[in-house]
């Protein structure tokens, strides 16, 4: 069975919920706060909920936060991969959810923004695996280079999964360049390949994004509650979306992400895994906090109760 290596940024989020956003020098009341494991650790945790087997391929810190990433992940069943401490603590991330469901976050990079290329060799990758990378890895300085280059020599047989983030606004940086050509499944929202492309409209970014990415690429474009599109060699579809009451957008996208990979990890065609993590973000956004990914048996009931509606 293969095996999920995040390569990303677990940081611990303080969740916190208001009705609105304050002004530039304002202050308003939260109804909510507590600390809670995030960035990387949702698209994990959605996985591993979803029968992937996850190795967090990534640094983590000495001091609280460091022991609240550690225990999260360890609850999860997510393997740690690189066993020692960096001396700095794990970062944080405020993540403030208003009353449309809407997030906002502001986030300070710790001891996840460093990895060696030691680090990563330090597990072993095995044909049939997943390597998933985030946009945002790309922009530390600590990790960046060592990243990439490790990426690029992996063997064909290990499939790549990229996901640019909301700060990646540019195909055309070295790093990022390198990188798409080594990409095999591409995952965002509908924003972010806007963004990059220079695109109006979802069907316009599909079409830029093969411009810049190998022939044989799986592409996933998320679109909030109307699903997902999925584009393959000759294969585009819209995957229909799944109706609920949302009450917290964070951590959908990541749930989604995860859940996706777990369905092509597990054989799933594309469409019944990207049909599989529309429901999970479906759900996700029915509950409170970042790491709100349904494991399979709920997913699998809400995929039921649509078809027999």
């Amino acid at each position: 069975m293969p095996k999920l290596l995040h390569t990303g940024q677990v940081i611990i989020d303080l969740v916190m919920a208001v009705d609105k956003l304050p002004q530039a020098g304002g202050d308003v009341l939260a109804q909510s706060a507590s600390f809670q494991a995030g960035g990387g650790f949702n698209v994990m945790a959605a996985a591993q909920r979803n029968g992937l087997s996850v190795v967090y391929l990534g640094r983590h810190g000495t001091g609280r936060f460091g022991d609240l990433a550690r225990e999260a992940m360890n609850a999860e069943g997510i393997r740690i991969g690189i066993a020692e401490r960096a001396e700095r603590d794990t970062g944080l991330c405020v993540a403030i959810t208003d009353a449309s469901a809407e997030r906002s976050f502001v986030s300070y990079i710790g001891a996840e923004g460093e990895l060696t290329a030691q680090d990563l060799g330090s597990v072993p990758v095995e044909a049939g695996d997943y390597v998933y990378v985030s946009g945002y890895s790309l922009l530390q300085a600590g990790k960046a280079r060592a990243l990439v280059d490790w990426v690029l020599a992996l063997p064909n047989g290990i499939n790549v999964v990229f996901d640019p983030g909301p700060l990646v606004d540019s195909p055309d940086a070295p790093l990022m360049q390198a990188l798409l050509a080594r990409i095999d499944v591409w995952t965002s929202n509908s924003a972010e390949a806007l963004k990059i492309t220079g695109a109006t409209k979802i069907d316009q970014a599909l079409d830029r994004l093969v411009e810049y990415l190998p022939r044989d690429v799986l592409m996933v474009v998320r679109d909030g509650p109307q699903g997902c599109w999925i584009q393959q060699p000759g294969e585009r579809r819209h995957v229909p979306g799944f109706k609920v009451q949302a009450v917290d957008s964070n951590g959908a996208g990541d749930a989604h992400a995860g859940v996706f990979v777990a369905g092509l990890a597990q054989g799933l065609s594309a469409l019944d895994a990207a049909q599989r993590a529309n429901a999970a973000a479906a759900l996700s956004v029915t509950r409170w906090g970042p790491a709100t990914s349904p494991g399979a048996a709920e997913v699998d009931e809400l995929i039921r109760k649509s078809i027999g509606a």
